[in-house]
């Protein structure tokens, strides 16, 4: 008698770039006979939250917050969202120069996303008001903050409500360190067997490819979860964070995430020395 496969919660954000790498998974183009997939759907910042707990057995979250559940989960080498040379956005009503952020009131997505740290990193003299991902540009309409830090979708529907880019710190980033900005990452229980967690990184990785290989169903898939974007800004965004590195970070994402875990310790920002810990 064949056993059934064991079931994995696997949760992530309802946003077209994870709805296209998850996308074969989900419509159960690719399966196991080991494992099987629950999806759950959560905004980022409380997947972030839900990891302190151990909530899931498959979860994406920011790097950012790995150090503080390195205990309990272990990244996986696939499915990373990286900006190389572009990233999370600084935004303002009007005109303002980088070195004018100083001092300012700042609408951010999480204390936990890398954003948030990538722009302490960047500048840490800010107040930061916590807002919704999708409430950070109303923050900037209605004067509550004088800036929003904007991830996801937003960095390129800004400009739609005659907003302006005052630093991409993907770019910044770049500029300064030569490395891709790594912002997102799925990570895996430990507690789970060494044999489900390596079947679990195949599939993550197959998965991604199959939608990269069948762009075009993949995409379609992913515009329901594309909010206010057409379909060829979705195409755009999904290109953007869904690539190679997604496919397998290589050696060079994992230099990056470790530079992140080092700068964010020594400039105070993360209390604790952290190792970046990858499985295939």
């Amino acid at each position: 008698m064949t056993a059934s496969p064991l079931e994995i919660v696997c949760a992530h954000s309802p946003d077209s770039d994870d709805a296209y790498m998850f996308y074969a998974l989900a419509t159960k183009k690719i399966r196991s006979r080991l494992v099987s997939f629950r999806h759950v759907l959560e905004e980022i910042e409380v997947l972030n939250r839900k990891a302190h707990e151990g909530c899931y057995a498959l979860t994406a979250i920011s790097y950012h917050a790995y150090p503080y559940v390195a205990d309990k989960y272990v990244l996986m080498a696939s499915g990373s969202s990286v900006g190389d040379g572009y990233g999370p956005m600084l935004v303002s009503s009007r005109p303002l120069a980088p070195e004018e952020i100083k001092g300012k009131r700042i609408a951010v997505p999480g204390k936990l996303t890398t954003a948030y740290l990538a722009l302490q990193i960047c500048e840490p003299d800010f107040e930061a008001l916590v807002v919704p991902f999708d409430k950070v540009i109303d923050a900037v309409a209605d004067q509550t903050a004088d800036l929003g830090l904007v991830i996801h979708e937003g960095q390129l529907t800004y400009v739609k409500g005659g907003f302006h880019k005052v630093l991409d710190l993907g770019a910044w980033w770049k500029a300064q360190f030569d490395l891709p900005l790594p912002l997102g990452a799925n990570a895996l229980l430990r507690s789970l067997s060494p044999e489900v967690r390596t079947e679990c990184c195949r599939l993550m990785r197959e998965s991604i490819q199959y939608a990269l290989d069948n762009h075009e169903e993949a995409l379609n898939y992913a515009m329901q979860f594309a909010r206010d974007m057409d379909t060829r800004l979705a195409e755009r965004f999904i290109g953007m964070y869904v690539n190679h590195y997604t496919v397998d970070g290589g050696e060079l994402i994992p230099r990056a995430v470790q530079k992140l875990f080092d700068l964010g310790f020594e400039r105070g920002l993360i209390p604790f020395r952290a190792t970046a810990e990858f499985i295939r």
